[in-house]
């Protein structure tokens, strides 16, 4: 099992996930709830600026002019207010901070200009709960404190009537149904050294500029195939709650508008109250980092193994809450990445979709590996029980086990466990997390081929005795015990016949596995140096022919009964 988690884990570094531990492998696989961050994620990350708003008209953003003094000074303000930098193509800083630093650019206006003749002399940076951000710049004689952040939180803030704030309200409305992202500006004169967050008051509206980050094109069938795999979707984002909807309506994570709600609407409930509230909830906009650990909970309390994307400092509690953590490899702190349990290099909500895809397969794979192994030593137990009811000699010797279990037992099952991967296992539901992996159903498959291996061995020890006496007997119940295990090794490799399909050729170790346990068995069986140490008579062309026939014999029943079992399940 070990060993095939660590193929399974260097094959999902391949496919940009990291996986910093082992066990989080299998548990992907149960994987039901996948609650994931929008920027980054399940966007681009890649914000442009789209729209402005000033003296109430919404002007895109190629019709921008400089030499408009409130469109300038709104230009100004979103550079000054901002800590990113882009120079020579290199972007460095928050992307929605580079977004207005290339607006600017692109304007014909020279940030380094602006923040030269503009000394910053003081901030307040950025913060989560508060939500906005203020830096004190020199303006000449006087100074100017300037002020972004969301508009909900700014328009308590700034000296606009009731009126203008209604249509900033519904200017900011009809912007976020287009899946723009809106800033909003305001500004006021200053005559201190040092910010403070009290100051954050009695500002002017200076405008909006609005953003659009759009999807990653993989995202809309990445959030298909979790809805055909049972998984759902949740996005949990910082945005406005009319954006986040427009996002996730159009990747279809969000199919009725009252699947969203806002951070602040969690407040209102207990965490024995969230549990039956979040079931219908798809989209959580406007939340802090204590609500994304609240909505973590909530979804596990109701049953789920739930999968939790971040990538800033305050997202690590809710990445320890969850069952797998997912951090951002691009954007992502040390932090983030330390209490993570998977690593995107990507930042892809796709990746995580194709890791729970790996882990599946991955567990698949564990169990037609243990399928194999049980059922194989169960037919050796059925054939010595017979044999000691019988009165009959013991069909096997010490070394004949050893030799089993050393070569014809371990190269097909680490075989089996690197199966190639299928995406059929999207079409299935998650499994239970407490589901033992030997279930009835599984149960009933190792006792029946076990049964046919048995029944297979006796014969062939059987023929053998009443040819030439036990130690022939012995030697063909050998023989055809270690090739049966091998033709079975073909069985184990999926739940339906594969005698005729491409599956039957499609792994290269099994191949292998096959071709020198073949070589092996039958060295033992026909070079008579070596029928003293393994305890074996020497066959003939014809014995050993008797063998591989008895040892066949039991791929084509096992897959009839695959087949009926099959057509019984329809």
């Amino acid at each position: 099992v070990t060993i095939v988690l660590s193929f399974g884990t260097q094959k999902m570094s391949q496919e940009h996930a990291i996986m910093r531990k082992l066990q989080a492998v299998e548990g992907l696989g149960s994987v039901s709830v996948i609650c994931s961050d929008k920027t980054g994620t399940l966007t681009q990350n890649k914000m442009t600026v789209r729209k402005i708003v000033v003296q109430d008209h919404i002007i895109a953003a190629e019709d921008v002019s400089p030499e408009n003094p409130e469109e300038q000074e709104l230009i100004l303000a979103s550079v000054l207010c901002s800590d990113a930098t882009c120079q020579d193509g290199t972007e460095i800083g928050d992307p929605t901070e580079t977004a207005l630093v290339r607006f600017a650019q692109n304007c014909g206006l020279s940030d380094e200009k602006m923040r030269g003749e503009h000394v910053r002399i003081s901030e307040i940076p950025f913060d989560s709960d508060r939500k906005l951000m203020s830096t004190l710049n020199q303006h000449g004689d006087v100074r100017k404190m300037y002020t972004k952040g969301a508009t909900d939180v700014l328009l308590n803030r700034m000296t606009c009537s009731d009126a203008e704030k209604q249509e900033i309200v519904e200017q900011v409305e009809e912007l976020s149904k287009q899946g723009l992202r809106v800033l909003c500006f305001a500004a006021k004169p200053f005559s201190g050294d040092t910010l403070s967050v009290e100051d954050e008051n009695d500002l002017t509206y200076l405008g909006l500029i609005a953003e659009m980050d759009p999807p990653r094109e993989e995202s809309k069938q990445a959030v298909a195939e979790c809805r055909s795999a049972g998984i759902k979707p949740v996005m949990i984002t910082g945005d406005h709650i009319v954006t986040a909807s427009a996002i996730a309506k159009e990747i279809g994570i969000l199919e009725k508008p009252e699947e969203a709600v806002e951070g602040a609407a969690l407040d209102a409930y207990t965490d024995e109250q969230l549990v039956d509230f979040v079931a219908d909830k798809s989209v959580y906009a406007r939340v802090t980092p204590e609500h994304k650990i609240r909505i973590v909970r909530a979804w596990q309390k109701r049953g789920n193994i739930v999968a939790m994307t971040g990538d800033g400092v305050n997202d690590a509690p809710a990445l320890k809450q969850a069952d797998i953590g997912v951090a951002m490899g691009v954007t992502g702190t040390e932090v983030a990445k330390d209490a993570a349990a998977m690593v995107l290099t990507d930042d892809n909500f796709a990746t995580i979709v194709k890791a729970v895809e790996n882990g599946r397969n991955l567990y698949r794979n564990i169990k037609y590996a243990i399928q194999f192994l049980l059922s194989g030593n169960f037919g050796a137990i059925l054939a010595v029980l017979y044999a000691s009811i019988a009165g009959l000699p013991v069909p096997f010797a010490p070394v004949h086990l050893l030799f089993i279990n050393l070569l014809t037992d371990s190269l097909p099952a680490i075989a089996l466990g690197v199966e190639p991967h299928t995406s059929d296992v999207m079409n299935e539901k998650p499994r239970p997390a407490d589901e033992s992996i030997l279930t009835k159903d599984f149960l009933s498959k190792i006792g029946l081929e076990g049964l046919v291996i048995g029944v297979m061995t006796m014969i062939s020890f059987l023929t053998g005795y009443h040819q030439d006496g036990a130690l022939l007997g012995s030697t063909y119940a050998f023989g055809t015990l270690c090739l049966a295990r091998l033709f079975h090794g073909y069985n184990c490799k999926s739940d339906h016949p594969v005698i005729f399909s491409k599956r039957f050729f499609n792994n290269k170790w099994m191949q292998g596995a096959f071709a020198l346990g073949a070589i092996l068995i039958t060295a033992v069986l026909t070079i008579p140096g070596l029928h003293q140490v393994f305890k074996v008579e020497t066959l003939n062309f014809e014995q050993l022919g008797t063998v591989y026939l008895y040892a066949f014999a039991c791929f084509p029943i096992i897959q009839l009964l695959k087949w009926v079992r099959g057509k019984l399940s329809e």
